[in-house]
Parts: C-alpha cells; sequence; structure tokens
C-alpha cells in the first residue's frame, strides 16, 4: 500500500522541466570554437585561456544536456545538434550586437513588416524621403506573409496591412486608399479592356489567400460568386493567373511591385478601394510611429 504522499494526484500536472541557464559568454565561446578550428585559437580569439574555454563549452553542455562537438586530435567538429544551437547563437548574438550598437551609438531601427506588397509606387520615395528626414532611425523594410505582416510575431516594428486587425493587442491608422486591380493572363480575353467590372469575373476561378488577402469571394454578391483557389504566396500566385486558368484581384500596389511577363492588371471600376493601415503594438509603439504615419499618409495624398 503507498503511504501518505506517494500517491499520484491525477489532477496535478507534472511541473514544466526546467529552462536551461545559458550564458552569452557560453554561445561566444561555442562559435568561436567552430569558427577557429581549434580550442586553442578559440582562446586566442577570446582573449582567455584555454582551460578556461574548455569549461565554458562543458557549462553549456551541462546546461543543455547535450554534446555539441566531438573533439579529434587534429580538429573539432560539430555533433548534429550542435551544428543547429550554433545557428541559433549566430543569430543571438547578432541581435544582442545590434542592440549594443543601437543603445550605444543613439541609431534606431525601424524595421516596417508587409506580406504581399509594401507600399506599391510610394515604396521607393518613402525609403529616400524617411532617409533624408530621419538618418538617425535606420528603416528596414521586411517581407513576412502573415495576418500581421510580422507584427504578432516580432519581425518588425510597424505594419502595412490592407485589411483591419480584429486583435486588441493592436492599433492602427489608416494612411491610404487604393484602387483594386485584376490580375490576368496576357491573352485573356478581358486583357484586352482597359477596366472590368466585378460581374465580368463571375463564372471565372478566383485565386485568393485567405491568411494574407484583401479580396475574397465575399466581394461579390450572394449567387453570383466566382469559384476560388487558395495560394499563400504571390509568386505562386502570378505564375497559376500567368496560365490562364485563374485570375485575380488585389490592391494597386502588387500591379507595381510585382510587374510580371504574362500578367496584366486591369481597374475593377465597381469595387471599393482598399484602405491601407499601418499598425503597431498598442502598448508598446515605436518613436517612429507617428513620423511614419505623417509621412505615409502626405505620399498617399500626393496621388
Amino acid at each position: 500500500m503507498e503511504g501518505p504522499g506517494q500517491m499520484d494526484d491525477p489532477g496535478r500536472a507534472d511541473p514544466p522541466p526546467p529552462v536551461a541557464d545559458v550564458e552569452l559568454r557560453q554561445l561566444r565561446c561555442l562559435v568561436a570554437i567552430v569558427d577557429e578550428g581549434t580550442f586553442t585559437d578559440a582562446a586566442i580569439a577570446l582573449g582567455v585561456s584555454q582551460a578556461a574555454v574548455s569549461r565554458t563549452l562543458a557549462s553549456l553542455e551541462r546546461a543543455l544536456g547535450v554534446r555539441l562537438l566531438r573533439r579529434t586530435s587534429r580538429a573539432v567538429t560539430p555533433t548534429p545538434t550542435g551544428s543547429r544551437v550554433v545557428s541559433h547563437a549566430r543569430r543571438v548574438l547578432g541581435e544582442v550586437d545590434d542592440l549594443v550598437r543601437e543603445a550605444t551609438s543613439g541609431q534606431v531601427r525601424l524595421r516596417m513588416g508587409y506580406a504581399w506588397s509594401a507600399l506599391g509606387r510610394h515604396t521607393l520615395d518613402f525609403q529616400r524621403r524617411w532617409d533624408a528626414a530621419h538618418p538617425e532611425t535606420e528603416l528596414r523594410l521586411v517581407r513576412v506573409n502573415s495576418a500581421t505582416a510580422g507584427l504578432a510575431e516580432g519581425a518588425c516594428d510597424l505594419a502595412v496591412v490592407r485589411r483591419a486587425l480584429d486583435d486588441r493587442r493592436f492599433e492602427s491608422a489608416i494612411v491610404g486608399l487604393e484602387r483594386r486591380m485584376c490580375a490576368m493572363a496576357a491573352d485573356d480575353p478581358l486583357a484586352r479592356r482597359r477596366s472590368v467590372r466585378l460581374a465580368d469575373l463571375v463564372g471565372r476561378t478566383l485565386l485568393v489567400d485567405r491568411r494574407t488577402g484583401t479580396t475574397t469571394a465575399e466581394l461579390w454578391p450572394p449567387g453570383s460568386r466566382p469559384a476560388t483557389e487558395e495560394t499563400h504566396d504571390v509568386d505562386e500566385w502570378l505564375t497559376v493567373i500567368a496560365t490562364g486558368r485563374t485570375v485575380g484581384v488585389t490592391p494597386e500596389s502588387t500591379a507595381h511591385q510585382y510587374r510580371r511577363p504574362g500578367v496584366v492588371y486591369r481597374p475593377v471600376r465597381d469595387a471599393e478601394p482598399i484602405a491601407v493601415r499601418l499598425a503597431w503594438w498598442r502598448d508598446d509603439p515605436h518613436p517612429a510611429t507617428q513620423a511614419a504615419i505623417e509621412l505615409l499618409t502626405a505620399l498617399y495624398r500626393s496621388g
């Protein structure tokens, strides 16, 4: 019979495993060993003793519970797990170096995410005007094909989105409007027209990206909606449309950003325009958010 304290409690979950206590100096040591090829050369590069390098590597392997390197009389090589850890370590150390550089130099970085198209014909102008007006803040455009254009994933500080984000964690502002364009094969009969109507696309197959796209069959009235197929990448979208098997409806920015032989774009003259929004974390806005909103709004207003 089990005594008190020995019985299993089915309602109590097992405690989570302890998180490995990994230090930056350990990661730097691991990368140095791999880059330099020997413990001796790593010690010289790091300015420490060879014994210190051995101790640091051993402490990292104990913390992770895995062997990271194989040592022979001639060389040191990563294990399969070690190769993955080294790859992650390089990214972590790079991010830390960026953090230190920004904190000590006063340089601020603004990462602006987007899914399919950035700012269309305004993209280059925005980049040049930003660099001229805000030389202290480095602008980086980051393409992330997610519903928040990388905002929820931590890949960017601001995101250009073309549909409202139904998430109270984020706030957004409309900076402009874009026409809807129909993308079709260059030899499609509709390509001979200067513009098309939504009714012209009934009976066709519409290629959509439900995760990040701006157009679904709901744009058409019930009972007269086109069939749909799904894609998750703009290059695939363009490749399939070029065959003539499908058409697509997209913001005007896509037409400027992705010109492709075999694909033409025509305005959809009876479709509502698409609002272009700049989104950010509600409780942690980037210091340059307002400046970005003002510049983008001015660019879209200028036509």
